[in-house]
C-alpha cells in the first residue's frame, strides 16, 4: 500500500463486491479501513468462487486486503454504542448496505450528520439511493444490464445469449462494480478535500448502473448523437461485438502464433510503418481527406496479416519501440499477459502472502507512487481485529476529556 491516505479512517459497512472494492481502493492508498461485519457470517464473499483455505476465497483475499475487521450486531445496543464511538474517530463512512437499511438501523446519513456534521458519507448501491428501482437488491450483472452493458437475445435453443452484433447503438461494456468503486473513491477523496476546506461533510450517492454509463461516455455520446453526424467518413466501421473492421486498427497474428493490435490510423504512423517494413508501396493506401484513416479495405487487411506473420510478437514490439509506431501485444488470457515483459516491469501482478491461505496471485494498484512501493497487507478473518479496535476505543476514552470525536488515537 502507499501512504497517501495515512491518517484517514474509513468505516466500511456492507458485504460483497460493491462496498468491498471501495474499501480496498482506500486501503491500498494507506487509509485505515475498518470493516464492520454483521454476525454471524460477516462478509460471505470469503466462501464464494472457490477457496484456497477455509474462509479464504481468492476474491476475498484480494478485495479485503489491508483492512481490519470487527463484528458488530447493529441491532444490539452495546454494539451500536461501539459503532457510534467508532464513528467519532472516522473521516469516511462507506454504506454498502441495501438502500434504506442504514436508516432502518438508525445509522443513516441524517443520524450520522447530527453527531458528526463533517462526516463524508458514501452510499454505494447497484441502482442508487433514489429512483423507481432504488429498493431493489442487486448483484453484479444487474447493474451492467440496466446500463445496456449486457445485451441479450434469444438463441437457437430458446435461451437468452449475449448479443454480439455491433453497430452505432453499441453497448456500455459492463463492469459496474469496478466502475462504481472508482467513481465512489474519486468522490470520497473530493469530499475529504471539501471537508478540510470548509469543515463540512457531504453525502455521496453512487449507483453502479450510473457508473457503467458514465464510464462508457464515448460510446454513449457517439451512439446517441449518430443521427446528427454530418460527415460519417471517419467513423470506424464495426462488425460483431463492436470490433473494428478497419485494416489499420486491427488485431493480427504474428510469426510465433501470438497477437498484436495495430493502430496506425494517423498518417504519420502509417507512413512510418510502411517505411520500417520496406513496404513503401503501401504508403498511398490512405485517405488524406481526414486526419485519421481506419483503412476500410479487406484487401489491405489481408496484406497486413501476411506482413505481421513475418515477425514474432517480440520483434514487432522491438520495431514499435524503435520507430515509435502504435503496435501493442494482445494477450489471449491472463497467463499470457503475466509473461509479457512490460506487464512484469510495471509490477501490476503480485505474488502476495496470507497467513492462512499462503501464497496467492493478485493485482497491484493501477498507479505507481514514487518512493512508496505497493506491498498489500493480508485480508482479515471475520472479527480478527474486534478486540484490538475495542481496546483502542477504550484507550481513546481514557485519553480525552472531550466528546467531540476529533481527538483520536489511531492504531
Amino acid at each position: 500500500m502507499s501512504r497517501l491516505l495515512a491518517g484517514i479512517r474509513v468505516l466500511e459497512c456492507g458485504a460483497l463486491l460493491n462496498c468491498d472494492t471501495v474499501g480496498m481502493r482506500l486501503a491500498d492508498m494507506g487509509a485505515d479501513v475498518i470493516k464492520i461485519e454483521q454476525p454471524p457470517l460477516g462478509d460471505y464473499l470469503r466462501d464464494i468462487n472457490g477457496v484456497l483455505a477455509p474462509g479464504c476465497s481468492p476474491v476475498h483475499l484480494h478485495v479485503n486486503r489491508g483492512k481490519r475487521s470487527i463484528a458488530l450486531d447493529l441491532t444490539e445496543p452495546a454494539d451500536l454504542d461501539v459503532f457510534w464511538r467508532l464513528l467519532d474517530t472516522a473521516d469516511v463512512f462507506v454504506d454498502g448496505l441495501t438502500a434504506g437499511a442504514a436508516d432502518r438501523l438508525g445509522i443513516g446519513y441524517e443520524a450520522q450528520r447530527a453527531r458528526r456534521p463533517d462526516i463524508v458519507y458514501c452510499q454505494y448501491t447497484g441502482f442508487g439511493a433514489s429512483g423507481p428501482y432504488a429498493s431493489v437488491p442487486t448483484h453484479g450483472q444487474m447493474m451492467d444490464a440496466l446500463a445496456a452493458g449486457q445485451p441479450r437475445a434469444l438463441d437457437g435453443d430458446g435461451f437468452m445469449s449475449p448479443l454480439t452484433t455491433g453497430g452505432p447503438n453499441g453497448s456500455s461494456g459492463g463492469e459496474g462494480t469496478a466502475a462504481g468503486a472508482m467513481h465512489a473513491t474519486t468522490h470520497i477523496l473530493a469530499g475529504i478535500i471539501h471537508r478540510d476546506r470548509t469543515g463540512e461533510g457531504c453525502y455521496i450517492d453512487v449507483a453502479a448502473s450510473d457508473a457503467v454509463v458514465a464510464q462508457a461516455w464515448g460510446t454513449v455520446a457517439s451512439a446517441l448523437n449518430a443521427h446528427r453526424v454530418i460527415d460519417p467518413q471517419n467513423i470506424p466501421e464495426q462488425v460483431q461485438g463492436g470490433v473494428y473492421r478497419g485494416a489499420k486498427y486491427q488485431f493480427y497474428e504474428t510469426a510465433d502464433g501470438l497477437v498484436v493490435l495495430f493502430c496506425a490510423i494517423e498518417h504519420r504512423f502509417w507512413d512510418a510503418f510502411c517505411r520500417a517494413t520496406g513496404r513503401t508501396d503501401l504508403i498511398h493506401r490512405k485517405n488524406e481527406d481526414t486526419p485519421v484513416d481506419f483503412g476500410h479495405d479487406d484487401e489491405l487487411r489481408r496484406t497486413l496479416q501476411e506482413i505481421f506473420r513475418t515477425r514474432t510478437q517480440a520483434e514487432w514490439m522491438k520495431l514499435a519501440v524503435e520507430e515509435r509506431i502504435p503496435i501493442g501485444p494482445a494477450p489471449r488470457d491472463f497467463h499470457e499477459m503475466r509473461r509479457d515483459p512490460h506487464v512484469s516491469h510495471r509490477g501490476i501482478m503480485l505474488e502476495a502472502e496470507h497467513p492462512v491461505a499462503g501464497r496467492f496471485t493478485c493485482t497491484g494498484e493501477g498507479a505507481i507512487v514514487a518512493g512508496q512501493p505497493f506491498v498489500p497487507r493480508p485480508a482479515p478473518a471475520y472479527d480478527e481485529h474486534g478486540a484490538e479496535i475495542r481496546r483502542e476505543l477504550d484507550e481513546r476514552a481514557r485519553s480525552t476529556t472531550k466528546s467531540d470525536g476529533r481527538q483520536v488515537l489511531r492504531g
